[in-house]
């Protein structure tokens, strides 16, 4: 064994197995004190970040977690290592195609996504030449110690339901490229819901967000019916989309009623702050993006009417604004199902589709849905949202809902 690998194995040895700053300070200090160690830490960190792929965490999965539980330092650490690890990995892939079942869309977009962050952030390691006389070792030491606390939440981190045992692929055109027109609708959906999201004016934002709906449903129903036209052999899959503190119950709700409309359903892991969305791939999408807009109009929303309780004199903003977001959710709940259903029934009536075609190939795809479901959270249980004791949060919370309008709109028109 090299030296170098010695002192990272004592370094490990000392701190990843022991949860003392003391154990911590030791591993730090034999790393800080042997600069010839640098590269077998860093190939140590890709191993326990492949080993994190094959218990069933994904690239944004591993971001989150560290984000949520460590600091911006660490969330840096981690960044390079999984822009390193799939680097390695990709040129694996290259060289034995065969033997490698193929990453998903969504793992190469997580990977684009941290890319950018990486491009921006990226964490330089500490040298002698750039910390200048008497303070590279106090420089290396801290780099140590947020290395080790990375490695050591990475090392714990536990087996997650794997998202990959059916990897969607997206339509193909003639040529093997991915068909233009899905990328066009969701570009637009995304602009929508940007909009809605700026305007000051909720009448636009209503509007805004309820063409937003109209273009998401619609896409999916046309997904349904090409599949079932064209006997594709398409089956559901999952995402994993972060529900952070605070007022973490009230945001699953949320997210769980946009799952519901979306003809999705969702799995919240309230320890690990993310719930699991399993559904095909065009409601997934679907779900993230409107999930997400309705979460970012929800808050600004609160902010603005928790504004106007303060003026008159009320003090209680921690019970307001779980009540408002709980109400938010209840409401929002209901409006989307319905959006939902009238849209089913707006398709049913247009005479592109066929009499009886539609309802049966929707009852497939939530039997599907549920059957996977059921595969990969066998054991769940249901929970109660507490804490939600302010009525004027909930009156405000469901009147910012109705603002939210998401009723359905006549069709579209087909082209």
């Amino acid at each position: 064994m090299s030296s170098t690998s010695t002192t990272v194995e004592r370094a490990f040895g000392a701190a990843l197995y022991a949860d003392s700053d003391a154990a911590l300070d030791t591993g730090a200090s034999l790393l800080a004190a042997d600069s010839a160690s640098d590269a077998e830490l860093a190939r140590r960190g890709e191993e326990f970040v492949a080993a994190a792929w094959r218990r069933g965490w994904q690239p944004a999965d591993v971001v989150r977690i560290v984000r949520r539980e460590l600091g911006d330092v660490h969330e840096r650490l981690v960044a390079e290592l999984v822009l390193a690890e799939a680097g390695r990995d990709q040129a694996s892939r290259d060289r034995a195609p065969r033997d490698r079942t193929p990453r998903s869309p969504r793992w190469t977009a997580q990977l684009e996504e941290i890319g950018k962050f990486g491009k921006f952030d990226k964490l330089d390691k500490p040298t002698e030449a750039d910390a200048g006389p008497g303070t590279p070792r106090t420089d290396r030491f801290s780099y140590a110690t947020a290395t080790l606390e990375l490695y050591r939440l990475l090392l714990r981190l536990p087996s997650l339901e794997p998202l990959d045992a059916h990897v969607p692929h997206p339509p193909r055109a003639s040529g093997g490229t991915a068909a233009p027109r899905d990328t066009r609708m969701l570009t637009r959906i995304r602009a929508l819901l940007a909009k809605a999201e700026a305007t000051g004016f909720p009448e636009e934002a209503e509007a805004l967000s309820a063409k937003a709906q109209e273009l998401m449903a619609r896409h999916s129903i046309d997904e349904a019916l090409l599949a079932a036209r064209t006997h594709a052999k398409d089956a559901p899959g999952a995402c994993r989309i972060g529900v952070d503190p605070p007022y973490e119950t009230a945001k699953a709700v949320l997210l769980d009623a946009v799952a519901g409309a979306n003809r999705c359903r969702a799995v919240w892991n309230e320890a690990l702050g993310f719930s699991t969305v399993v559904g095909f791939e065009a409601d997934l999408e679907a779900v993230e993006l409107l999930y997400t807009s309705l979460l970012v109009q929800a808050t600004a929303a609160m902010t603005k009417a928790e504004a106007a309780q303060r003026a008159g004199g009320r003090k209680r903003t921690k019970s307001f604004r779980q009540s408002f977001l709980a109400a938010y959710a209840h409401r929002i709940g209901d409006r989307l199902a319905d959006a939902a259903d009238g849209q089913v029934s707006a398709t049913e009536g247009e005479s592109g589709t066929a009499e009886g075609e539609l309802l049966p190939v929707l009852a497939a795809r939530d039997v599907a849905v549920t059957d996977e479901t059921e595969r990969m959270f066998p054991d769940t249980v249901t929970t109660r949202m507490r804490g939600v004791t302010d009525a004027a949060g909930w009156q405000e919370g469901a009147a910012a809902a109705d603002r939210a309008q998401v009723r359905a709109r006549p069709p579209l028109t087909r082209p």
